[in-house]
């Protein structure tokens, strides 16, 4: 819905068309993609690894992520970048500059791996990720520490986890939360909180989570995923099209889809 609006807004002679592909699929997808002239995709769960092994390239940011979810078409084949971590990059500096700061990183996934190599590539001082699976953690501190110029550490996930207080940025990269989940948050202890810390969601619906509330009431700085989805979005659109859309034009229209 809000890509279209951008290429409706913008005159763009573009389709953005959803299509499901079958896990063993994939190599098939891409090759029916190219042959069907697109100018790229995205790519979505479960799909953002296998799809490597069928393209020609990728952006620095999506080889040290490991995962693709943005292709754009070269001359020979499909290019890979990864525009979730830019995403929220773009959405973070609306509200802070990640340069020298202290960030704490709760979830290993996907998407905290997107966030977390961004983040460091953009001159985060120090990157703590904190989670329950002690190994998958430590492979992404590893990855940050190898690949990027940014610190990282481990913190294993207890229940009420205490935020360390010299965070600068708390970001959620988990799906605690997520519609229709929307009574469950994060397990941390909310006293911890420091005023004027950033509290960031990656999750977008419900706009208004329970640890952004939560984190509104300790006087912090509240940021909803909405950016992050957006913001990669005007990343593709550049990717594929070379227009530089507004992300004002596509939010308007996801918050009445999100209504």
């Amino acid at each position: 819905v809000m890509v279209e609006a951008a290429y409706r807004h913008y005159g763009i002679h573009a389709r953005y068309v959803n299509c499901e592909v079958a896990a063993g699929q994939v190599t098939s997808a891409v090759a029916g993609a190219w042959a069907m002239g697109w100018v790229g995709f995205n790519c979505s769960l479960p799909h953002k690894v296998a799809v490597l092994e069928n393209l020609v390239g990728l952006s620095e940011s999506a080889e040290i992520i490991g995962a693709v979810n943005c292709a754009v078409r070269a001359d020979n084949e499909f290019i890979g970048h990864n525009t979730d971590g830019k995403g929220f990059l773009t959405s973070l500096q609306t509200v802070a500059d990640p340069g020298g700061a202290s960030i704490v990183l709760y979830g290993a996934g996907g998407a905290a791996r997107a966030v977390a190599v961004e983040l460091a590539l953009a001159g985060a001082a120090e990157i703590v990720v904190v989670n329950r699976d002690r190994g998958r953690g430590q492979e992404l501190v590893d990855l940050i520490d190898r690949r990027t110029p940014a610190r990282a550490r481990l913190e294993q996930w207890q229940p009420a986890h205490p935020v360390p207080a010299a965070a600068d940025v708390v970001v959620n990269a988990t799906s605690v939360g997520l519609f229709p989940d929307v009574g469950a948050s994060p397990d941390l202890d909310y006293a911890t909180l420091r005023a004027g810390q950033v509290v960031a969601d990656v999750i977008f619906n419900p706009v208004s989570t329970r640890l952004l509330r939560a984190a509104e009431e300790a006087g912090c700085v509240p940021l909803d995923g909405r950016g992050m989805l957006v913001n990669q979005a005007v990343e593709g659109i550049r990717l594929w099209t070379g227009v530089e859309v507004d992300a004002g034009v596509m939010s308007g229209v996801l918050d009445g889809a999100l209504r």
